[in-house]
């Protein structure tokens, strides 16, 4: 149920912030909430803009993305509840920016990135913990198989 919930909710919170910037902000338009600095831009690549005009190719990518882990996670590779929450963020990301690809072609950023990487969305982001989080839960086993190994 963990892992639903988290990717069903990161594909609502972000489809619905999509959704507001949309309706309530034209193309190029910038704003700061919170001190959040956002600017709507629509993207049909990947991300940084790369190959421009091949989103639907990879909300393609997307699906069998989606459907490989589900695939997988049935059949019992994924261990471990840091492991289920990791897939989780990559899958509703995956979800999230999918949806758009399929649909509209493009892929609606507006989440300017403080590091001057570029505009993001709250599924990149989603995408980013996830991949953070399995880096985790592949390192902290080695980790504790290392200092199980010194004790001895």
């Amino acid at each position: 149920m963990l892992f639903y919930g988290i990717a069903i909710l990161v594909v609502l919170v972000d489809q619905i912030t999509k959704i507001l910037i949309r309706a309530n902000l034209k193309l190029d338009d910038n704003f700061t909430l919170w001190g959040i600095q956002m600017t709507h831009i629509e993207n049909s690549g990947m991300a940084g803009g790369l190959l421009e005009g091949y989103a639907r190719i990879f909300g393609i990518v997307a699906v069998l993305f989606v459907v490989g882990v589900i695939y997988y996670r049935r059949a019992g590779t994924f261990k471990g509840k840091l492991s289920e929450i990791s897939f989780a963020f990559l899958v509703g990301g995956a979800i999230g920016n999918g949806i758009d690809r399929l649909l509209f072609g493009r892929v609606t950023d507006f989440l300017v990135s403080r590091s001057g990487n570029g505009v993001l969305n709250l599924a990149d982001h989603a995408i980013q913990i996830g991949v953070l989080l399995l880096i985790v839960s592949f390192v902290l086993p080695l980790l504790k198989r290392r200092n199980y190994r010194r004790c001895f």
